[in-house]
Formats: C-alpha cells, structure tokens, sequence
C-alpha cells in the first residue's frame, strides 16, 4: 500500500508512533530541534504552499459566489418560478435556506474531517456544489430553487469549516494569516464575479439560470486539482502516516535554510501535542478508529466543553463568527439588488458590484497587512468605522420616505434629497470596506485557537455559528426593513457592532505570529489577552 493509500485508509486515532519509531525515520528528532528553544523556520514562501492554499481556496470562491449570485437572481427572475412574482416570503425562504442548510452541515462536518481526513470532505462539498447549482440552473418551482439552495447550504457549511481549517494546518507560523485571508480575498472575489455574471445576464430571458448553474464550473475545476493534493502533516500525523506528512512538510518548507531541521522540529512538535492529548485521556496510545470512532468523538466532544482552555477557544471562536453575521453585512450581498431597486438606481445589479468591489478590494489590504497588524488590532480599529458608517446610514434614511414592499419598490419622496441614494450608497461602500479589512476575514482564523484534538469540532462548532447567524439575517432583513423601518434596522446592527466591540476587546488575544501548538498554553488559566500582547510586544523587540 502506498503512503497516500495508508494516509486515507487509516483512521485519524492510528496509535501513535512510539520513540523506538521516531529514530528509524530520516527525519528523527534532533537534540538541536528543541521545540521550546528553536527559533521559528524561516519561510521565504515557496511555490507549493500557494498551490495548496489557492487550491483549498477554491471553496471559498464557491460559497463567495453562492452567496453573492442570489441579489441578482432576485431581481431578475421574475414569474418564471411557479408562475407568479416571488413574495416576500419566498424570497426570505429562497435566500436564508442556504444558510439553514450550512447550519445543518457544519458541525458533522468536524466529526466527518477527523475521521476521513480534510481534503475528503472538501471533494464531497465539491460535488454537493455542481449538484445544487444544477438543480437551481434547471427547476422551474419556487420549492425546486429551495431544494437547490438547501443542497448548496450543505456545500457551503462543510467547505467553510473545514478550507480554513485545511489552509491553517499547512501553513507556516509567519504566514498564516495571510494564507488563511486568501480565503477571505477568493469569498470577496467569488462575490465580485457573481454581482459581475449577474450583471451581464440580467436582460437577457431567463438569464438567471446562468447565473445560478455557473456555480458548478469551479466545483468541477477544483474536485480535479484537489485529487492530487495531499492531506494535511497534522492530520496525517494523527493518521499514523508520519512519513507522508514529512513529505508534505519538506514540499512546503522547500528552499528554507536548515529545511530538514525545521521539519523535524515540526513534527516533534505535532507528536508532543498528540502525545499530550493521549496522556490527558489517559490512553498510551489512540484507540483503533474503527472501533472506538464513537468513544473517541465523544471524548473530543467532552474535551471541548469541559476543558477550559478549549471551551475558552470555543467562545472566543463562535463570538467573532455569530459577530461577523449579527452586523448586518450578508444582508448587503443577498439584498443589495432589493435595496439599490427601492433607491430607484437605474441598474440595481451594477450597482451592488461596487458593494463586491469595495469588499475583495478591502480584503486584499487585509492580506498585505494582517500578520503585521495583528488579528485583534485590525478588528479594535476597523469595528468602531462600521458602527459610524452604519448610524450614518441609518441618519440618511431617516430624511427618506422609501418603501421596500414589491409593488412600490421603485417609489421614492420627491421632496427628499436627491443626494439621498448617493449618500447611502456611501456609508454602505465605508461600511463594507471597514467590514472586510477586519471582521470579514479575522474570524476565519478560528482554526489557530484550538489545539489539534478538537480543532475540527470546534472549527465546525464555530462555523455554525457563523450559519446560524446568517441564518437570522437573511429570514429577518427584509421584514425588518419594511416593518420597523430602515432606519431602526441599522441602529439595530450599529448596536451589534458596538456589543462585539466590547467583546473583543475583553477576551480576544492576539495570536499572530504563535505557532498552531503553542496556543493551548496561552488559553489555558484563562483569555490571555495580556498574555498575548506582551509576547507580540517582544517578539517586536527581537
């Protein structure tokens, strides 16, 4: 059997290797690998860690224009479901499914990742992609578009979890925080294309059903690439396949000075975290997967919640991504087209792409600047932006009389200021670039908080969070732009901001530039902010 068959058919709890193991390998442990007193690799950056990164970073591209497509679609589909114009309901119904459905997904899909490996559940979402934008390209009933928006709500939900997850467990300490961001820059740009298709589609009869069946192209693309990639070293570590995990480590690390030594040393520190966790639940070695897969899930699941550290990690986690939702900005990507429509702006479609261009365009600083800046700061700065731009927002729809109900989208006061739909469009554009240079993109290094036993679970646990709060968003926005007002809506989601403010200020660490193992300790005896902030101030210093 080949090292790539052993990684996927063994099981993430093969027993550990034992030390007599480590010394037969070409890569064993060196006295001069210290984990603790070894400076970090250097990492110039090498060709194959952005294939892995834009490779995996397909997904998000994916869910980016899953996401975006629907403001379009909504515009312009007319009577050609069921025969009738789309209600409130349906549209509500047709857009939050997607998010219910990734809801469903996410927290399996943590269990499914540690069992079958990461690269395995990005392939099954792959296929769950095409199936649903099929589905949605060829129905011709209201309930068809939901059943295709559910099925790539389940595509959307296991490729969130799992992509930043895979992307963090390859990456380099240095860069991982951009690495991760490219997700984020391939959502914004996944968003940019489909406001773009939208847009050329958007005359043409039923043109909407290019717009949604074109989502299955990059899944296709991505299913074909992602078959010669291999797993990640740590899961690969955990599956009892060290060797093919040095391979991978050697191919990333490729052209570092001192290569082999930097990938012993991080092995050894992947071995002495799985070492540890074993310790901790008692076992000298992991149960067999087959077996005890039942007894093993339940133990992460208990070590989750009931370890401090981790249930720290776990807050810590799904507070960034309920707060990443809660504010409002999916409600710009899924209803823009509504919104612009009810300002009476002549191409509602071109329109909402400066929303989309805004957004990658923002997210593309964040990735030049996040590991320099640090997680924590660049959110303490960029959070108090939005909650101005959206007060604003909320100031200028207050001197307008609009309506957002379908048969009076287009009516607007004539004795309001002209300028009026400009100035919203403005505080939306500041709005969305103080969102994705931040909170658009930190939450996703959610993966760096937990330690390897629960990572998965808790990536997933947190990422369903993040689905349950769009979930809320998109069921509740249009209803409460035309009951409660616009106005209010907004002070609503300004209020949100300034509670995740506080919020992270409170618990929120810095982690960057701290290696995947070295977290645990910092969450441990408690939130580590200050813990965090003297380590980043003296590695300043070094």
């Amino acid at each position: 059997m080949s090292s790539r068959e052993e990684a996927d058919h063994a099981g993430p709890n093969a027993p550990l290797l034992t030390s007599t193991d480590h010394h037969d390998r070409d890569l064993s442990p060196d006295p001069a690998d210290n984990v603790d007193l070894a400076p970090e690799l250097e990492y110039p950056g090498g060709w194959f860690i952005w294939i892995l990164t834009i490779s995996a970073g397909i997904s998000g591209l994916l869910f980016g224009y899953d996401t975006g497509v629907i403001s379009s679609t909504l515009v312009t589909i007319g009577s050609d479901l069921s025969n009738r114009p789309l209600t409130t309901l349906d549209e509500s119904l047709i857009t939050s499914c997607t998010s219910l459905f990734a809801l469903v997904a996410s927290p399996f899909t943590g269990v499914l990742a540690d069992k079958y490996g990461r690269r395995k559940v990005i392939l099954a979402a792959d296929a769950l992609f095409a199936l649903g934008a099929l589905a949605q390209a060829f129905t011709s009933q209201v309930g068809g578009m939901i059943f295709g928006r559910s099925i790539v709500g389940l595509a959307v939900g296991s490729a969130s979890a799992i992509t930043p997850l895979y992307i963090s467990e390859v990456a380099p300490t240095q860069a991982r925080g951009r690495l991760v961001t490219v997700l984020s820059l391939l959502i914004t740009g996944g968003q940019v294309v489909a406001y773009i298709v939208g847009w050329l589609f958007s005359e043409m009869p039923g043109g909407w059903r290019w717009i949604v069946g074109l989502g299955a192209a990059p899944a296709f693309l991505q299913f074909a690439i992602l078959i010669f990639l291999p797993e990640t070293p740590r899961w690969l570590v955990q599956a009892g396949s060290e060797d093919r995990a040095a391979k991978v480590l050697t191919r990333i690390y490729h052209g570092c000075p001192d290569r082999d030594q930097g990938v012993r040393r991080v092995l050894r520190g992947i071995r002495r975290e799985i070492e540890e966790e074993a310790e901790e639940m008692g076992q000298s070695e992991i149960p067999d997967a087959n077996m005890h897969w039942f007894h093993d899930t339940s133990q992460r699941t208990h070590d989750l919640f009931y370890v401090g550290g981790n249930r720290r990690a776990l807050t810590i986690a799904m507070m960034l991504q309920g707060l990443q939702q809660l504010c409002g900005f999916n409600s710009l990507m899924y209803f823009s087209g509504i919104i612009f429509t009810a300002l009476a702006f002549s191409s509602p479609t071109l329109t909402s792409l400066t929303v989309a261009v805004t957004n990658f365009v923002f997210t593309l600083f964040a990735f030049g600047l996040i590991d320099k800046i640090g997680r924590r700061r660049i959110l303490l700065y960029s959070i108090p932006v939005m909650i101005l731009a959206l007060i604003a927002c909320a100031a200028v729809f207050s001197s307008m009389d609009i309506s957002f109900e379908p048969e009076s989208a287009q009516k607007t006061n004539p004795n309001a200021n002209s300028n009026s739909p400009l100035l919203v469009l403005f505080c939306l554009a500041v709005f969305v670039a103080s969102y994705a240079f931040g909170l658009g993109n930190v939450p996703w290094q959610q993966a760096e908080l937990f330690p390897l036993n629960v990572r998965s679970l808790g990536s997933s646990l947190a990422t369903a969070t993040n689905w349950g709060s769009n979930f809320v968003v998109g069921l509740t926005f249009l209803p409460m732009m035309r009951w409660i007002s616009p106005t209010w809506t907004f002070v609503i989601y300004a209020g949100v901001c300034a509670v995740g403010w506080v919020a992270v200020h409170a618990i929120y660490p810095e982690m960057s530039g701290m290696g995947l193992e070295d977290v645990k300790g910092l969450l441990a005896e408690g939130w580590g902010v200050e813990e965090s902030l003297r380590r980043r101030r003296s590695m300043k210093h070094t």
